[in-house]
């Protein structure tokens, strides 16, 4: 008998409805090969009844806090209930007593200034976790042990994840989809909801920074360009040649578009190609080294072990059936 992997939902008063949506959206689009479920998404308010939304309408929800008790995994979206969190860091007794029935192991997500709760019940001490880019520096402010990073999208340290603002819970929902799911279906939840199964770069693309000279060209035609050569030797030299610009003009705007460097963005995508075709076929990790641009197994072992902790064997033992390797 399938078991489904039981995902719910926090709703806080004055929810954003965006962030709200998301779990339900991604997780429920989730399907195995004979297209059944693979997640059961349930929202709940801490005493199960209507919510408050920061727009001009309420949500009612099914149930009270006590479903937490069932989650394997929680997520709690922004809201303005967490303003009282934001002024001092301590967690309301509301908020507090919802969470007290969480089981010990259940997999914590919070979505934008949801990390906050994450924060103040201590889940965040002494590791790395993001937010909205715009509340980075308070949370560093209340939260002193959390080692915030406002340049991600999103930062998966396990047990307890955390995003940056808005639609980057999109990436972190699809992430775990990934993570528990492997590629292929997060990609074909990302095809069903319109949505890129993942983003170049971290939020710092989205800093408000000075308006660029209108002459100023942007580097994603090069980068659209690389993406089809993945295999092949490319140099900086040669992203720049082809961008017709300097090496330091290039590199300049790729950090200011991308939010990373041309070097880690391209192992970056590198290594999600790899990950793809140890997931879906069975070719040697020396082949699948060469398909993606690693040259070597030796090299692919290193910067997958380094990205993700695991040998490519492992990898594919965690996401490929057994009758499939």
């Amino acid at each position: 008998m399938q078991v489904i992997h039981r995902v719910v939902v926090l709703a806080l008063d004055g929810v954003v409805p965006f962030e709200l949506g998301i779990p339900s959206r991604i997780f429920g689009a989730a399907r195995d090969a004979a297209g059944r479920p693979l997640y059961e998404v349930l929202t709940c308010s801490p005493d199960g009844g209507p919510v408050r939304t920061e727009a001009d309408y309420g949500i009612s929800v099914a149930h009270d806090a006590s479903v937490l008790a069932t989650a394997d995994t929680v997520v709690i979206p922004p809201s303005h209930a967490l303003d009282a969190i934001r002024a001092d860091g301590l967690l309301p007794a509301e908020i507090a007593e919802a969470l007290a029935v969480v089981r010990p192991g259940t997999r914590m997500v919070g979505i934008c200034t949801g990390g906050y709760v994450l924060a103040a019940a201590g889940l965040l001490d002494h590791r790395p976790a993001t937010t909205h880019w715009h509340e980075a520096e308070q949370m560093r402010r209340l939260f002193t042990t959390v080692r915030v990073d406002p340049d991600v999208l999103f930062v998966d340290d396990g047990d307890v994840l955390t995003s940056a603002g808005v639609a980057a819970g999109i990436d972190l929902c699809l992430h775990l989809v990934r993570r528990d799911h492997g590629s292929e279906i997060a990609n074909e939840v990302a095809r069903t909801c319109v949505v890129p199964p993942w983003r170049d770069g971290g939020q710092a693309q989205y800093i408000k920074r000075p308006v660029p000279e209108p002459a100023a060209s942007t580097t994603a035609p090069t980068r659209a360009w690389a993406m089809e050569r993945l295999g092949e030797p490319l140099g900086l030299a040669q992203l720049a040649a082809h961008a017709r610009v300097s090496v330091r003009t290039f590199t300049r705007r790729f950090r200011e578009e991308v939010g990373t460097s041309p070097g880690q963005w391209l192992t970056a995508q590198r290594i999600d190609l790899a990950r793809h075709l140890l997931e879906t076929t069975t070719w040697p990790v020396d082949r699948v080294a060469r398909h993606a641009g690693f040259g070597t197994g030796a090299s692919l072992r290193q910067h997958l072990h380094a990205t993700l902790g695991v040998s490519p064997q492992t990898y594919r033992r965690t996401f490929q059936p057994a009758g499939e390797r």
